[in-house]
């Protein structure tokens, strides 16, 4: 009877421990897993249309997979391009038209939903405020091209001359 009782004792002591300890590294823990928007620290990206801005929810877009959140202004275009992973963009809010060469242009709206395959030729256009989550299961990069499918860079792809009329500054 006695060894018992210890045995009880042991049990409920161990238990006690093991919810003080839960405890103890629950308020030690990591920040929450998710985040607002409003919480969202936003920036420009580097090669990117000055019209649009993100921020990094997971991953590193340099060296892997990520996600982003983004925003674009009413006329914001990202020209013609490619990128080597595949991106995958979720409209939350907004909406955007998404070309992909030889295919049918696609409106999108909030819960909307589209696969750039890697290396296909695409272009995106904000028509009203958007707000979108990107995807690409690798590290991201930009490829611009002109009309002849030629890579050109950033700054020619993005010049006043080479976008259309709503993107350009006041």
């Amino acid at each position: 009877m006695r060894d018992r009782k210890q045995t009880i004792r042991q049990c409920v002591a161990a238990t006690l421990l093991m919810c003080c300890a839960g405890q103890g590294s629950a308020r030690d823990a990591a920040p929450a897993p998710g985040k607002n928007v409003a919480d969202m620290k936003f920036a420009t990206f580097p090669g990117m249309p000055a019209c649009s801005i993100g921020s990094v929810q997971n991953g590193d877009p340099a060296k892997g997979a990520s996600i982003v959140m983004a925003k674009m202004n009413s006329g914001c275009v990202f020209p013609w391009h490619w990128h080597t992973p595949n991106e995958h963009v979720m409209m939350v809010s907004g909406v955007a038209r998404a070309e992909m060469k030889d295919a049918a242009p696609v409106m999108l709206r909030a819960g909307g939903f589209m696969l750039m395959p890697s290396h296909h030729v695409h272009r995106f256009t904000c028509v009203k405020s958007c707000s979108l989550f990107v995807y690409s299961d690798a590290a991201f990069d930009m490829h611009y091209v002109d009309g002849a499918g030629q890579e050109i860079p950033p700054d020619k792809a993005l010049s006043k001359e080479a976008l259309p009329r709503s993107t350009k500054a006041h």
